[in-house]
């Protein structure tokens, strides 16, 4: 091994107190024998490693310049004591680690960022060039160069339920930089590296569970949770006495690796339009790993990170980034959390599917009896036959055990007469017909059933909380509760404040929410809240530009690198019928701003779900619907970019204005986690900024 000294000294000087140390623990740890070993390694010692910053799961360890060097002398210390044959790395309960302390590190500028990327690929290099055997035991969350740290082992084993592993870098405006962008490749071939390092990255951040990593080919074996490391460490000893012996496919190199790579190209053009300098350099990266070259290209990603150390967008990451991980846990504007009241427990008006959602998740979290009804007993028990069915197969996927599974569905009934359910609920929302006059009725009917402390919510995209509660005899306690959809992945839940609404009703709400695991924005009462407002303008700029004549694939392919998918899919994925009431709702209140598209009604009067046939190409009926003018105006991508994101600028400078949230920090928190726009974006605001279509911080 090469001598790091000089390294390890400038590590020293850029590391910062700032940094939350994540220690590394050695112990020694017999290994157990099975009772038909016969080997002679019986009983031999593992130098086992455990990565622990000292705080519970909710703050995961990561690695800046100080935990580093604590990893360093950890595996030093083990690769230096004879009694130790090999080395095992683990995590503290339910997390290996989260990958790199970005604050710390950026922090220090690009120069920090070389340091850093160098050391990282120093140490963890120990682990898989040092001499020793070594295993990584993947005990919960791993990500970035958390799992990087496992792939310099020898070996690896996973824990079925570890509910995170992956490459989020390039999602963050970075690459894969501790060897993760040339170890993956080698391991698994190009095609599997491409899913891991830019396509589920690229979908909003998407993750493997344990066991998908397991049968992806990322660890050697996997085992429950209960007992994961006793299980893994009578693994790692019948590995070293040769009991098991571990196998792994050879890598094709040739054709193989051109289609991957192609691949990656056509995903980064449909995905990013180039606009991300970090996706671009992935796809250089896997296509460069090929070689085999171990020090090449750990080499590469030094220098890929050092240069994504000075883009915007990575600046951009970073601010996503923190808004994520530190404004979403402290909404601005809330109550005091001591004026929220217990929810013990849940009443839901409605048994369609979004209420039949709602229920599910309330359940799951709070674990308080939750009471759906509706007009007719066929609905209600269609609606619970619907929850039971979904806890099935989270009991199926090994998600949740049978004894959970069978209490989370006790707790969840359903009535037709809201009367008797409801007396003694804390917490009742609506999720009916998104029509006023429905909704007014309905709160109405359920107060008369309720204590005067119970908290009625909507679950209203659009419609004005102070006027649903105008006629109320309690208009204090009515909150808007807008969950997206569907509503166990999207992570956003805002929290609509009416004129009435009073501080322990809203206090209620956000605790709830936070119980719930969302993240949680405070609102003003105001047209479509703010994603569906923002997706309002975006959607009817981008109507109005095809109904003037510029084709559907041309205005879709303009927005590559600016929406999370082209304009007319998401339309496709939301419901046309429901982006219609949207824009009438909003062209309602803003007239001279948010367009209706005939062509757009015509769409939702012949019932189309989608503009997109199977095929992925624009439906033959739907384009018949679209009528190209006499005189078409076709615009080009740049302009139609530049159009519509003035718009988008122009509203969410009104919302600001008008105060519907506090700080354009919400905005870009809410359409990253309510409309999943890009890290390396920055949400909305930056973006605007970097285009110079407004100041909004």
């Amino acid at each position: 091994m090469p001598d790091i000294t000089p390294l390890l000294e400038r590590a020293q000087e850029i590391s910062s107190d700032a940094e939350r140390v994540t220690a590394a623990h050695l112990r020694k740890v017999t290994l157990p024998s099975t009772s038909t070993s016969t080997s002679g390694r019986g009983g031999a010692v593992l130098g086992l490693i455990t990565l622990d910053n000292g705080e519970d799961h909710t703050k995961p360890n990561t690695f800046g310049p100080r935990s580093l060097l604590a990893l360093n002398e950890a595996i030093d210390a083990a690769l230096a004591d004879d009694e130790i044959i090999a080395i095992g790395v683990t995590g503290k309960p339910f997390i290996l680690a989260a990958g790199a302390d970005l604050t710390s590190v950026a922090g220090g500028g690009p120069d920090a960022v070389r340091v850093v990327a160098e050391l990282g690929h120093a140490v963890f290099r120990k682990l898989g060039e040092g001499g020793k055997p070594s295993f990584g035991f993947v005990n919960g969350l791993a990500l970035g160069g958390g799992l990087e740290v496992a792939l310099h082992c020898t070996y690896r084993t996973v824990m079925d339920s570890a509910p995170a592993l992956g490459l989020p870098e390039v999602m963050l405006g970075l690459v894969p930089g501790w060897g993760g962008a040339f170890l993956v490749p080698n391991l698994l071939g190009a095609e599997k590296a491409v899913t891991v390092i830019l396509e589920n990255p690229l979908n909003n951040g998407r993750t493997l569970g344990g066991a998908a990593a397991y049968e992806l080919g990322l660890a050697d074996a996997v085992f429950q949770g209960a007992d994961f490391l006793e299980q893994s460490l009578l693994w790692a000893g019948a590995v070293l006495r040769g009991e098991i012996v571990v196998e792994r496919a050879p890598v094709d190199r040739g054709a193989a690796w051109d289609a991957a790579v192609e691949r990656a190209r056509a995903l980064v053009r449909a995905k990013t339009g180039g606009a991300s300098p970090a996706a671009l350099r992935a796809v250089e990266l896997i296509d460069a790993a090929r070689d085999g070259d171990r020090d090449a290209g750990f080499a590469r990603e030094d220098d890929a990170l050092e240069a994504m150390s000075h883009t915007p967008e990575l600046i951009a990451s970073l601010y996503a980034f923190d808004l994520v991980q530190k404004r979403a846990k402290r909404p601005a504007g809330a109550p005091d959390r001591s004026l929220a009241r217990p929810v013990t427990k849940v009443g839901i008006v409605g048994a369609g599917l979004m209420a039949s959602q709602l229920a599910l998740l309330f359940v799951r979290r709070l674990e308080v009896p939750v009471v759906l009804t509706d007009l007719d007993q066929e609905r209600v028990d269609k609606g619970v036959g619907y929850v039971h069915a979904e806890i099935d197969k989270l009991l199926a996927k090994g998600r949740i055990n049978a004894d959970r599974a069978n209490r989370h569905k006790g707790l969840v009934t359903g009535a037709v007469d809201k009367s008797d359910v409801f007396a003694d609920a804390d917490f009742v929302i609506e999720a009916v017909f998104e029509e006023m006059s429905v909704k007014k009725s309905v709160l109405a009917d359920v107060e008369k059933s309720v204590s005067p402390e119970c908290v009625l919510a909507t679950n209203t995209s659009s419609l004005s909380i102070t006027e649903m509660a105008a006629d109320l005899e309690h208009p204090e306690r009515v909150v808007g509760f807008h969950f997206f959809n569907p509503v166990a992945v999207m992570p956003l839940l805002e929290i609509v404040k009416g004129e009435r609404t009073d501080d322990a009703t809203l206090a209620t709400a956000f605790a709830t929410g936070k119980a719930l695991k969302k993240t949680t924005i405070l609102v003003k009462d105001s047209p479509s809240f703010i994603v569906n407002r923002l997706l309002g303008r975006f959607m009817g700029e981008v109507g109005r530009i095809v109904d003037e004549g510029t084709p559907v694939p041309v205005v879709d392919g303009a927005f590559a690198g600016v929406a999370p998918m082209p304009p007319f899919m998401l339309l496709s994925l939301v419901g046309p019928a429901i982006a219609l009431h949207n824009n009438e709702t909003l062209h309602r209140a803003f007239p001279d701003r948010f367009y209706v598209s005939p062509a757009l009604e015509r769409v939702v009067a012949a019932r189309k779900a989608s503009y997109y046939g199977p095929d992925g190409a624009i439906d033959p009926e739907v384009e018949a619907l679209l009528e190209t003018p006499a005189e078409p105006v076709v615009l080009e991508p740049a302009e139609i970019r530049t159009r519509v994101l003035t718009g988008l600028a122009d509203e969410a400078r009104r919302m600001l204005d008008e105060g519907v949230v506090v700080a354009a920090e919400d905005l870009d928190l809410a359409m990253i986690t309510g409309a999943g726009f890009s890290f390396w974006n920055g949400g909305l605001t930056m973006l605007l900024e970097r285009e110079g279509l407004g100041t909004f911080h």
